[in-house]
């Protein structure tokens, strides 16, 4: 995808999801989108078909592209949930989301205790270890924590391995995939490395000593610190704009 393809994407995006463009409304046509941002036609081409493989649009011969409404939007598309939590409703959006992995990884922990082989053991603890490593360097260049979240997904990805359920890796991907490029507007780096790593390791303790009870219990916990520090940003933001 060109810098072009990918600008106009989001600014589409972003009137579809913002409401400049509501359901029913018809988008310009393709040679005016070319015209207004100053593309040529196929990227403009490119950017309604993309449009309509996120469930944005519905396009048909004769009749150009159509705003569908928000239940058919795939909002596990990165750019779409950039683009929703940049709205009033992003709490609501991002707990729907914390909600499903917190019903879905509280149990893989669980399994993952049960189940995991010596080598996935041993995978999980290279990944906490990378964490880290890379808390390390966050705390000294803030420039570096898109490294750490990178890290603390891959452990969570690591969890939800060990489990030995291919269908819920499967599920969960997509949701991983997409809070990670949720969390950077929300994330507390200081509140992510003083609570985030100890929760990590206990839940690496309760999958070593094979206690699944200990490890949803600490994933639990781990997923309910991550809720609370994300209301208190919120909450922050807010005093700040009164």
């Amino acid at each position: 995808m060109s810098r072009k393809h990918r600008d106009l994407m989001k600014v589409l995006i972003g009137e579809i999801v913002g409401g400049s463009l509501q359901e029913g409304d018809r988008l310009p046509r393709e040679a005016d989108i070319a015209e207004d941002f100053e593309v040529s036609r196929g990227v403009a081409r490119e950017c309604i078909r993309g449009l309509e493989e996120r469930g944005l649009v519905s396009v048909k011969h004769g009749r150009g592209a159509t705003v569908l409404p928000a239940r058919n939007w795939d909002t596990f598309d990165p750019e779409i949930l950039t683009a929703l939590l940049q709205g009033t409703g992003s709490r609501a959006i991002l707990g729907d989301y914390l909600e499903c992995r917190r019903i879905l990884e509280v149990e893989a922990a669980g399994l993952a205790a049960a189940r995991a082989t010596d080598e996935e053991i041993e995978s999980l603890g290279q990944a906490f270890a990378h964490m880290k490593t890379s808390a390390e360097r966050a705390r000294a260049n803030p420039s570096a924590e898109d490294q750490y979240q990178e890290a603390d997904i891959a452990f969570h990805r690591a969890v939800i391995a060990a489990s030995e359920n291919v269908a819920l890796g499967r599920i969960t991907e997509p949701i991983h995939r997409a809070l990670s490029a949720a969390m950077g507007q929300h994330a507390r780096p200081e509140a992510r490395f003083e609570r985030g790593l100890p929760e990590h390791e206990k839940i690496l303790r309760g999958i070593e000593k094979r206690k699944p009870d200990a490890a949803r219990a600490a994933m639990r916990e781990h997923l309910a610190t991550v809720e609370n520090y994300i209301r208190e940003y919120d909450s922050d933001g807010a005093r700040r704009r009164t």
